[in-house]
């Protein structure tokens, strides 16, 4: 307390002045940020008229905060002489400012490369139409992590640290590091095949083994899929890479199949005109291939007579499926009964012997 008082009682009138001064550099900077980003960012996009997408611009946010950090290092700089500031402080306040700076200008460029960016949307329209969204977006994850790691090595580089130093001792570390990022490597060469072989893409519904969802992300790590509970579920890349997957998505057509087994003693004539009635209600309806429909006499079995009903519809998504399965089944049930056609159960008979 006695050497802040002692610092306090040094201070003249002219250094007010300065610290003054020095709090007016920051509140302007502070108070101006939005605008002087304003105007770099128009000075670049001038054909831009509106605000709102120059407001929303990836430079935008991280130029605010460069202008703020910028004038507290101002005023620290300038008060360096007025207040007899240590050296080593205003070296230490200028590493702080490199690194804020270089950190806030990756972030701008980073964020330039995602998929809602402007540069993004106008590149991908000069390119293939056809290239699949999900492949596009890994792509601007690697660039984004690209920039992100030159950003790490140039505030490594600013704080004094020796990169060829740090090179080697990666070097000897080497097996160490290796034993520890194998999982990790296995992922990311999991996501690297995912996105290469493209067996699903994101919105697809796939089943793999024990899980089945709808894929909401595919990261370096793992695939986020969200199953038919809501619940999200992250499956790493090495897992799905290994496995067999179904992508219901790509069905064209799914088909509907049933078995009805039918009393033994039914006649003929009736079995005959139950078919007919059954292939031209499926033929009648428009989600049913006509050249798919199956209505025939399977097999006899011990308590009746099968007959295999079966088709292709285009009700892919499984509600409307569902919904077309019922109709169809509600068909051949009305079917049955204007016949007086009975089916078959399951019978045993169970012989007693008397001793």
């Amino acid at each position: 307390m006695d050497q802040i008082a002692e610092f306090i009682g040094r201070i003249t009138s002219i250094q007010i002045i300065d610290i003054l001064i020095a709090i007016g550099i920051i509140l302007f900077f502070r108070i101006f940020s939005s605008v002087l980003s304003y105007i770099i960012i128009r000075m670049f996009k001038f054909r831009i008229k509106n605000s709102k997408k120059i407001k929303e611009s990836a430079f935008y946010k991280p130029l605010k905060v460069f202008f703020i950090i910028l004038g507290f290092y101002i005023a620290i700089i300038f008060l360096e002489k007025p207040l007899n500031i240590n050296e080593k402080f205003t070296n230490l306040v200028t590493k702080i400012f490199e690194i804020v700076s270089v950190m806030a200008f990756a972030k701008g460029i980073a964020e330039s490369f995602t998929p809602k960016s402007t540069l993004v949307i106008t590149l991908k329209q000069k390119l293939d139409k056809d290239e699949e969204d999900t492949m596009f977006d890994f792509m601007l994850k690697i660039v984004r992590a690209i920039i992100y790691i030159i950003a790490g090595f140039i505030v490594i580089t600013l704080l004094g640290v020796n990169l060829n130093g740090l090179v080697a001792g990666l070097g000897i570390g080497g097996v160490i590091v290796t034993l520890a990022a194998q999982d990790t490597a296995k992922n990311l060469f999991g996501g690297l095949v995912i996105f290469m072989d493209k067996p699903f893409v994101v919105g697809d519904w796939i089943e793999i083994d024990k899980y089945e969802g709808t894929v909401e992300d595919i990261t370096f790590r793992s695939t986020r899929i969200r199953t038919f509970e809501n619940s999200l579920l992250n499956v790493p890349n090495s897992i799905i890479s290994n496995s067999s997957i179904i992508n219901w998505s790509k069905m064209e057509k799914r088909r509907y199949r049933t078995n009805l087994c039918i009393q033994i003693d039914t006649p003929l004539d009736k079995l005959e005109k139950f078919k007919t009635k059954v292939e031209d209600m499926l033929q009648s309806r428009d989600a049913i291939y006509d050249e798919s429909i199956i209505v025939k006499f399977d097999e006899i079995k011990d308590n009746g007579i099968n007959i295999l009903i079966s088709s292709y519809t285009e009700s892919v998504d499984y509600p409307s499926y569902v919904a077309e399965k019922e109709n169809i089944n509600y068909k051949i049930m009305k079917i049955l009964r204007e016949e007086q056609i009975e089916l078959a159960y399951d019978t045993k008979t169970v012989y007693v012997k008397n001793k």
